[in-house]
């Protein structure tokens, strides 16, 4: 494959936010406390070393975890390389997402393998890629679906509460479907039989998703870890106590939100007094504080201050952390040097860094994960056809059809020159008209509108008689263009990584390891090499 980087700048399918911290804007800086580089590993783990991490909790869950999964000699190491006191980790998190979801789930993964391989070089140090699997969030509906081939897979629990606990047995009809459009070649074989051995021998949602992502990636040594565990939510008992009784997090994380704002930058999360929810089999629903009583809304759960700080000492397990708690938990938990993350969850981290400092616990380096646009030998060629490079088509595609046109005319189409010729000459006309009788000025410029919009006609008239003629080529476009920008999106934000797996088998994630180097500048674009 061909590399090459596209600056940020020039992809309009990013967030500005996204792009400002991918480029180093100034306006972020105080949002944010490491450099984004690997000269900085050195830094952050001065400022983190000194922090008590629970380590003898963290593996014993992780075992506890890996006990039903094929063993890989690397992760088992890695385990137990984690009591350690100089042992560090990098992190990403995603939910559990059928079948990996989008491919940027997957270059979600290979970034943090990539980087703690960079920064174990960097710093002398042993640095694990972890995966954290946000198994207590409950929005089904972003991740209970793929589509492969142009079909729909649709995951239908009809369960509630934390779509990680929920049972697997439903996902079999899915797994028929997927092996009839997956088809019999070899790699097709392949990975069915290890989507099957995820799905059918794991209880729960998250489970088979950490036995698939240890099928795939485990070869490389990364860690997945389900943080929804009572031995680790022991941990964040002093935390959640304060955000019961304190409400701390709502003032701290809303005045960093208004300094973004402020700044120019959109914000992301919409801190409540309370940022916890109660987990139960089935149910995950908002913890409030109303007359001095603790409810779980839609619920007829009510706690007085003793009764909740009672059930907290007991069973922390009964208490999931939301988007605006979440990162202290993973941070308290793992003895992290850097979180990797997409453009949106790098801003909900940049309105996290006082929350930190003021909670005492070390705020990690953020570093955006890799993006990808992975063209194909076909894909190239009609790239080269249509006269466009790769980077000319993150382009919107009206513009394309237009520059297309443009270059392929028979004749010349594009009347601004006549356009302008023409309004300098009103120009002169109502000069000389204002100077014999004012009130003609209004005439004369009324006249040059007409004229102008006659003439844009004309050119709108060329420009569709030439889109006749290019028709079937500019239908070929288009297509290429959505297969590509599904939407005029990203191909990883819609795609799914098994198109890829069918063509080139395990070999795509070495591919992609080679290829997606952390700290990148710029957006990946990946080329087959078309013979000579």
């Amino acid at each position: 494959m061909l590399k090459t980087l596209l600056a940020f700048e020039k992809v309009p399918q990013l967030a500005k936010t996204d792009i400002a911290y991918a480029t180093g804007d100034p306006k972020l800086k105080p949002f944010y406390a490491h450099e984004p580089a690997v000269t900085s590993f050195e830094a952050v783990i001065a400022a983190r070393a000194p922090f008590q991490t629970p380590r003898a909790a963290l593996v014993q869950v992780l075992k506890e975890q890996y006990h039903k999964i094929p063993a890989e000699a690397l992760v088992n190491q890695h385990i137990e390389q984690l009591l350690a006191a100089d042992t560090y980790t990098v992190t990403t998190a995603h939910q559990p997402a059928l079948f990996l979801g989008p491919l940027y789930f997957v270059y979600k993964a290979i970034t943090t393998i990539t980087l703690a391989e960079a920064a174990s070089k960097e710093t002398g140090k042993t640095v694990i890629p972890v995966f954290v699997l946000g198994s207590e969030d409950h929005d089904l509906e972003e991740l209970n679906h793929i589509s492969l081939f142009n079909k729909a897979l649709t995951w239908e629990p009809n369960e509630s509460g934390a779509v990680g606990s929920m049972r697997t047995d439903q996902v079999r009809p899915l797994l028929d479907q997927l092996k009839d459009i997956l088809g019999s070649a070899d790699f097709a074989v392949e990975i069915f039989a290890q989507l099957e051995q995820a799905y059918t021998q794991s209880d729960d949602f998250a489970s088979a998703t950490q036995a698939l992502l240890h099928a795939l990636f485990g070869r490389f040594g990364l860690l997945v870890l389900n943080m929804n565990h009572p031995v680790l939510k022991r941990e964040f008992i002093p935390l959640m106590r304060q955000e019961l009784l304190e409400q701390t997090s709502q003032s701290l994380v809303s005045a960093t939100a208004d300094a973004l704002n402020a700044a120019g930058f959109k914000t992301q999360a919409s801190p409540r007094a309370i940022n916890l929810f109660y987990l139960d089999k089935g149910l995950r629903e908002r913890i409030v504080l109303e007359d001095g009583i603790y409810k779980a809304l839609n619920t007829n759960l009510v706690w007085s201050e003793a009764e909740i700080l009672d059930l907290l000492e007991k069973h922390p397990e009964h208490f999931s952390p939301n988007v605006v708690l979440r990162p202290l938990f993973q941070e308290l938990v793992l003895p992290n040097l850097a979180y990797v993350g997409g453009g949106g969850e790098l801003a909900y981290w940049l309105e996290r860094k006082t929350q930190f400092e003021t909670l005492g616990i070390p705020y990690p380096m953020l570093v955006r994960r890799n993006s990808v646009l992975w063209l194909d030998k076909d894909a190239q060629k009609k790239l080269q056809k249509f006269g466009f490079t790769a980077s000319e088509f993150f382009e919107d595609t009206d513009l394309l059809v237009r520059r297309f046109i443009e270059t392929n005319a028979s004749g010349e189409i594009n009347l601004q020159p006549e356009i302008q010729a023409i309004a300098q000459v009103y120009e002169q006309l109502a000069a000389k008209a204002a100077a014999i009788d004012p009130t003609l000025d209004k005439a004369v410029r009324a006249d040059a509108s007409k004229t102008t919009a006659a003439l844009e006609q004309w050119q709108a008239r060329l420009m569709k008689a030439e889109k006749q003629r290019h028709e079937v080529t500019l239908n070929q476009l288009r297509a290429l263009k959505e297969k590509l920008f599904p939407g005029n999106g990203l191909q990883e934000r819609s795609e799914n990584f098994l198109a890829y797996y069918l063509k080139y088998g395990p070999g795509y994630f070495d591919t992609l390891k080679d290829a997606l180097q952390p700290f990148d500048h710029g957006f990946i674009i990946l080329s087959e090499e078309i013979p000579t």
